[in-house]
């Protein structure tokens, strides 16, 4: 149990760590906001919505939290500023509530018994898509879970040779067919191995070409398929990988790729180097698709699964 707590103690410095930019930024904008007044009246929502705006929450999910923090206002009678925090955590923690981005991943994934839990990746070049994927298969071997990848972006040489060092960094066994081999093929082949190898986990990696590009989408489509075929219901998952630090843009991503594939999960990266984290609440919000992975740093431990309590209580501490 000690060592339990000592590894709690040490994920949450790391996130309160992570999240030090988006904070000071944050905060530095809500004290302007404030400052000189002793209520929450019509000119402070006014300020409050323009630095939840500003910190990249989004107009609808910002418009949503001002709407709340008034009815509260308008019951309460008055509320003084020094409330503002205590409620604008309250009121963020219950939209992340809401749309189901919470504390339930542990890395103990199913096992379906038709074989093993497949993740299929997909996101823009330069999100952070193949580090996540080795930092991923790092958190599921950790948990005692056999891991297999597949190396699907072929378009890109640089992808595949990523991978395998990836793969050679956590010590997974890696299927690969090199540049410009059939991704779909790729795919076949790794679920083939990690059902031979009675593997628990399979990610597979796919190409990251810009989001517009119908072809690619139409690629997505075809390794989906042939990956149902080998294991009926793959797959499991469809993570979104998005860079935080691009702000409402890691939005527009998000919604073009849900348009073209089915995506059931999330995870925003490099909010350790943005003051951008806000885009967190605003894409969970917008997109009703939990966020399950954040990432808070260069470590292998450092992509986190997503706790909607403990990041709300690091952005407010």
């Amino acid at each position: 149990m000690a060592l339990f707590n000592l590894f709690s103690k040490k994920k949450k410095e790391t996130l309160d760590k992570g999240l030090e930019k988006t904070k000071q930024s944050f905060f530095n904008k809500l004290s302007r906001t404030i400052v000189g007044k002793s209520k929450v009246d019509a000119e402070v929502l006014d300020n409050l919505e323009e630095v939840l705006i500003t910190s990249d929450v989004g107009v609808e999910t910002t418009l949503k939290i001002i709407d709340k923090i008034e009815e509260r206002v308008s019951k309460d009678k008055f509320v003084g500023t020094d409330e503002l925090n205590t409620i604008l955590k309250e009121e963020i923690t219950s939209l992340l509530e809401e749309n189901n981005s919470n504390s339930t991943v542990d890395f103990n994934v199913p096992i379906h018994s038709e074989g093993p839990h497949v993740i299929m990746v997909v996101g823009v070049n330069g999100v952070g898509k193949t580090t996540t994927i080795g930092k991923l298969a790092h958190q599921f071997k950790t948990a005692g879970k056999k891991v297999v990848l597949g190396a699907s972006d072929t378009f890109r040489a640089a992808a595949v040779d990523q991978l395998i060092l990836w793969a050679e960094r956590v010590g997974v066994p890696i299927v690969q067919q090199g540049m410009n081999a059939d991704p779909a093929s790729v795919a076949f082949d790794a679920l083939q191995s990690a059902k031979s190898q009675n593997a628990d986990v399979v990610i597979i990696d796919t190409a990251g070409r810009l989001h517009n590009k119908v072809n690619l989408m139409n690629e997505l489509s075809k390794i989906k398929k042939v990956m149902n075929k080998v294991i009926p219901g793959a797959p499991h998952e469809i993570l979104l990988v998005l860079d935080g630090s691009t702000g409402q843009n890691a939005f527009e991503q998000a919604k073009q790729f849900s348009i073209a594939t089915d995506i059931n999960a999330l995870a925003v990266t490099k909010l350790d180097g943005t003051a951008k984290g806000g885009v967190v609440i605003g894409i969970s919000d917008q997109m009703k698709i939990p966020v399950k992975y954040i990432g808070v740093g260069e470590g292998l431990d450092d992509l986190q699964a997503f706790n909607n309590v403990e990041f709300v209580d690091s952005l407010f501490s």
